[in-house]
């Protein structure tokens, strides 16, 4: 039987342990807007370069060359990032849930 003070004490360590957790997940989303932000300016800055060589160039064959190589390299970056942000996005849910892992742990009985 569980008494009234090892309930107050795992609510308080539960609440400490959620609080911590906010900040951890805090600190989640910051890494991932950043990596948004670093993914936007980059793409920009790739896709002005792009339109740059492009109006320089003569010839439809070298038209084609460009274009396949931006599209090419556009289309890795895509993936790299994508995948980069999916993990951030991981992380995050994962320690969304360490304060549940307690609780659990606590109220399931041991066998």
């Amino acid at each position: 039987m569980v008494k009234v003070e090892e309930m107050q004490q795992m609510g308080k360590e539960q609440i400490e342990s959620a609080q911590a957790a906010a900040g951890d997940v805090q600190k989640s989303l910051q890494a991932i807007a950043t990596a948004y932000g670093d993914y936007s300016k980059k793409s920009f800055e790739e896709g002005k370069e792009f339109i740059e060589k492009l109006s320089g160039v003569k010839s439809m064959d070298k038209v084609l060359e460009l274009q396949t190589e931006y599209a090419k390299t556009s289309y890795e970056a895509f993936v790299a990032e994508t995948q980069k942000i999916g993990a951030l996005y991981a992380d995050m849910a994962k320690q969304s849930f360490k304060p549940f892992e307690g609780i659990i742990a606590k109220m399931t009985p041991a066998r």
